[in-house]
C-alpha cells in the first residue's frame, strides 16, 4: 500500500517533501525529536522494502558520521558530539529514501516539466545514475590489484601503490565519458522538439500532500 501510494506520487512532490523532512531534522532541538524523526525514517524505509539495502549503506555512512562526531566532541563535549553525528546521519538517510524511492531519470524529467534547462537536468540525472557504475568499477579494480598482490589498505604504507589504483580508474571514467558523448550525439542531444516517454503532471493528490507535509511541519516547529 505504501510502496503504491509513492509510485503515484509526481517526483517534485517527493522532492519537495524530501527537503520538508530534511528541515526537520535540521530544526530538531533535542534528543527525542531526532530520534523520533530517524525511527519514522527507518520505518518508512522499512515499509519500502529497501531496509536490507539501507542497513548496507549504513555500514559505508556511520564512520562518517562518528568521525563528525568525534570532531565536535573535540571541540564541544560528548552530548553534543552524539547529537551532531545523529543528526548527520538521519539527515543523509533522508536522501537515501528519496533516490531509493525516485529514478533520477523521472526526476530529471519531473524538474524540465516545471521549466528547468534540458541539459542541467541531463547532467543532475547522469551524476546520480552513474555514481553506483562508478563505486562497482572502483571495487572490481580494487579487487583486481589485489589479487596481483598490490596492498590497497587505507594507511601511509599503502600510499606509493595508489598510481596502481588511480590510473585505471581514470581510464574507465574516460572511456565511459567518450561513449556517453558517443551516445549522446547519435541521439541528437540539444535538437529542440524533445518528447519523453512519462509526461508528469501535477494531480490533486499530490498538492494534497504536499500541503499535509507543510502543515505538519509547521505544527512540529510550533511544539520543538
Amino acid at each position: 500500500m505504501t510502496t503504491t501510494i509513492i509510485k503515484k506520487l509526481d517526483p517534485r512532490t517527493k522532492l519537495v517533501l524530501t527537503f520538508f523532512y530534511a528541515a526537520w531534522v535540521v530544526g530538531a532541538g533535542g534528543y527525542g525529536w531526532l530520534v523520533s524523526a530517524f525511527t519514522l525514517l527507518a520505518a518508512f524505509i522499512g515499509f519500502t522494502g529497501r531496509f536490507k539495502e539501507y542497513v548496507r549503506w549504513l555500514r559505508l555512512v556511520l564512520p562518517m558520521s562518528i568521525f563528525f562526531g568525534a570532531v565536535i566532541w573535540w571541540t564541544a563535549n560528548l552530548s553534543e558530539a552524539g547529537f551532531a553525528a545523529l543528526k548527520l546521519l538521519t539527515l543523509t538517510s533522508v536522501f537515501f529514501a528519496f533516490f531509493t524511492t525516485t529514478l533520477p531519470e523521472d526526476l530529471a524529467n519531473a524538474l524540465v516539466k516545471a521549466g528547468l534547462p534540458y541539459p542541467v537536468a541531463f547532467v543532475l540525472s547522469t551524476s546520480l545514475q552513474f555514481v553506483p557504475v562508478m563505486s562497482r568499477k572502483v571495487k572490481n579494480i580494487m579487487d583486481a590489484q589485489r589479487a596481483r598482490g598490490i596492498p590497497l589498505e587505507p594507511g601511509w604504507a599503502a600510499l606509493r601503490h595508489y598510481p596502481a589504483f588511480l590510473s585505471p580508474v581514470l581510464i574507465q571514467a574516460f572511456q565511459l565519458a567518450e561513449a556517453l558523448a558517443e551516445a549522446m550525439e547519435s541521439r541528437g542531444f540539444g535538437l529542440t522538439g524533445r518528447t519523453f516517454l512519462k509526461e508528469f503532471r501535477m494531480t490533486p493528490g499530490d498538492w494534497m500532500a504536499m500541503s499535509a507535509g507543510l502543515a505538519l511541519l509547521l505544527v512540529l516547529f510550533f511544539f520543538m
